[in-house]
C-alpha cells in the first residue's frame, strides 16, 4: 500500500534572525521568523508526511503555544514526524519539494540539505528532491518579506 501528502508552509523574513531551509544555516540578512527555527522547507515537509499518515498538521503535533517548542531545531520536528511513519509500519518512497523566495538563492545548499533530509528519513539521496522558484518580483515573496515552501511526500508499506 501506499500513500501520498502534500504540505506547505509560509514564513514572514524578518531581520536579526537566521535562515535555516533544510537544515542548512544559510548566510542572509534576514531569517524566517518563528516559534522553532522558523524551518520552512522541513515544516512543509512534516506536513506532506503527516498528510500521508492522515495525522493532521506539524502544528497538531508540534504547536506553537507549546514552550517545549521554542527555537527547537526543525530537524527534531523531522525525526519525530519520521519516527511516526515508522512506527505505523511506512518508510519514505520519495520527497519532492519547491521553495519559493526571491532572495537567497539557494543552488549552492541544495545538495547538502538532500544529505541531510535523507540522513534522517532514511532514504536514498536521490530520492529527495528539492527545487526553487522566485515569484518574478511579484506579491509578499517577491517583495523579500516572505517565503514559502511545498512538499509531498510518498510513503510504502513495509513489507512484513
Amino acid at each position: 500500500m501506499v500513500r501520498i501528502g502534500q504540505g506547505i508552509d509560509f514564513h514572514q523574513l524578518v531581520e536579526g534572525r537566521d535562515l535555516w531551509i533544510g537544515g542548512v544555516k544559510i548566510p542572509h540578512h534576514k531569517g524566517a521568523l518563528g516559534h522553532s527555527d522558523a524551518d520552512v522547507l522541513l515544516h512543509a515537509i512534516c506536513d506532506a508526511l503527516l498528510g500521508a499518515l492522515g495525522l493532521g498538521d506539524i502544528g497538531t503535533h508540534f504547536p506553537d503555544t507549546s514552550a517545549d517548542y521554542k527555537d527547537i531545531d526543525s530537524k527534531v520536528l523531522l525525526q519525530r514526524t519520521i519516527d511516526m511513519v515508522w512506527e505505523r509500519g511506512y518508510h519514505v518512497v520519495n520527497i519532492d519539494a519547491t521553495l519559493c523566495l526571491q532572495e537567497p538563492k539557494i543552488r549552492p545548499y541544495v545538495d547538502k540539505m538532500q544529505l541531510i533530509i535523507s540522513s534522517v528519513v532514511k532514504t536514498r539521496l536521490e530520492d529527495i528532491s528539492i527545487k526553487a522558484t522566485t515569484t518574478e518580483l511579484m506579491g509578499f515573496i517577491g517583495r523579500k518579506e516572505g517565503i514559502a515552501a511545498m512538499a509531498v511526500a510518498l510513503l510504502s508499506k513495509n513489507l512484513q
